[in-house]
């Protein structure tokens, strides 16, 4: 995706870009690059793309996100692999977007591990809701 700011900018709190904004922004993204019909299909891949992003962004490596998928799903570790030069940028704001809500919570006052609790219930929140 192509942003008019930066990760950095993200972080920082000068852009209000959230989890909900990266997500409908991933989803158009998936939507067109694959160009899928089947609703179904294009579902499975734009979360299978997502918990990829966020496998990363949040410190966790390729070949162990591989190893938590079924057999019979449509990616398998080569094409994840060949998938993932084309999504740096997009985990790299996802990540940005990870902090900004951590330092939220810091911001009000939490505790970092407090913080980072709230950051993972209010991602838990917006995944399930949409």
């Amino acid at each position: 995706m192509q942003w008019e700011f930066t990760p950095d900018e993200v972080v920082r709190g000068e852009v209000a870009y959230g989890l909900g904004d990266f997500r409908r922004d991933l989803l158009e993204e998936v939507r067109s690059n694959l160009a899928i019909d089947d609703e179904t299909i294009l579902r499975f891949s734009f979360d299978t793309l997502y918990d990829l992003c966020y496998w990363l962004a949040t410190g966790r490596e390729l070949e162990d996100f591989v190893a938590t998928l079924p057999p019979d799903a449509p990616f398998d570790g080569p094409t994840l692999e060949a998938i993932l030069s084309y999504m740096d940028d997009n985990i790299g704001m996802l990540g940005a977007i990870l902090q900004r809500t951590i330092m939220n919570g810091v911001e009000q006052g939490l505790p970092l591990e407090q913080a980072v609790e709230l950051a993972a219930r209010h991602h838990a929140e917006v995944v399930a809701n949409g």
